[in-house]
């Protein structure tokens, strides 16, 4: 049985997607199971249960864990990640988890210059003590952040960052899950860590381009020096303060450490990964 914490995110979701097509048992937390629950069905997931659990509430995960031996975990960035994710994999430990999946970071070195980075370094030195199998996932930049450019794009034609021209991984979050679901019922690939990345890298020109020709019209690209991209990614994008800071410091640390595509995905699963091409195919319509 696999326990997933984050089944309401993008990549939980999919996961969840993945499982009951692969009919594997599985149970997804959610302080608020209704809508998992009619998608669970909708799905035909007889395999797939919904329940309800508080990750920040060690009794009510000890229960959700009852009779699960792996767990997905996946929680939003927050200031109180480290704290939250500890007590988790903790009572997971106790709860009789014999193996976790763990969504982390790429550049995981203690002193990142991302502060997010170092907060899944933290993570993952909890997760190395545990004594538990562990599998960690780094993703690169996930293609479904980039609908957040829709609403610049819509009204004025243009989108902002700090990136300069620098080349950037992106990849699918459907492809991070099922990364996940492979690991999860191969224990062969269990107990590794896996950067991911899509096949290609792209700047946010570049990106302007494809969008440009998908559009009919032209699209800008205007690169912000970090502190004014910081002001305004909270002042218009109404972002936390903190939520802000990791933007830009991800932007940023692309402009100075080249990023370059892994194959990972691809040996994993026997297929190449999603394209940006194909995703910002799919989901144009949003983009007019």
């Amino acid at each position: 049985m696999i326990a997933i914490i984050g089944a309401t995110g993008t990549i939980g979701n999919a996961l969840v997607e993945r499982l009951i097509k692969l009919d594997v048992p599985a149970r997804a937390l959610s302080r608020k199971p209704e809508k998992l629950e009619a998608k669970i069905k909708e799905l035909g997931g007889s395999k797939v249960e919904a329940v309800m659990a508080d990750a920040s509430d060690p009794s009510s995960l000890y229960g959700a864990f009852n009779g699960a031996d792996q767990l997905f975990l996946a929680m939003g960035n927050s200031p109180n990640q480290v704290e939250i994710e500890t007590s988790i994999i903790h009572t997971a430990a106790q709860a009789g988890i014999k193996h976790i999946v763990k969504i982390s970071s790429p550049a995981f070195e203690e002193r990142s210059p991302v502060a997010v980075a170092g907060w899944h370094w933290k993570i993952e030195q909890v997760l190395a003590e545990s004594g538990l199998t562990y599998t960690v996932l780094r993703p690169y930049a996930f293609m479904q952040n980039l609908l957040r450019l829709i609403p610049t794009v819509t009204a004025q034609s243009m989108f902002f960052g700090s990136m300069g021209s620098s080349p950037c991984n992106f990849i699918d979050c459907r492809d991070i899950a099922d990364v996940a679901a492979e690991v999860l019922t191969d224990r062969e690939k269990a107990g590794q860590i896996y950067t991911l990345t899509g096949s290609e890298t792209f700047s946010y020109p570049q990106i302007a381009d494809k969008l440009s020709m998908l559009l009919d019209r032209n699209i800008q690209y205007i690169n912000l020096e970090p502190e004014v991209q910081r002001s305004n990614l909270i002042e218009h994008a109404q972002m936390p303060p903190w939520l802000a800071d990791h933007v830009v410091e991800i932007q940023t640390m692309a402009t100075v450490v080249p990023e370059r595509p892994t194959d990972t995905v691809k040996r994993l699963l026997g297929r190449d990964p999603r394209t940006l091409d194909a995703f910002l195919q799919e989901h144009i319509e949003l983009f007019r």
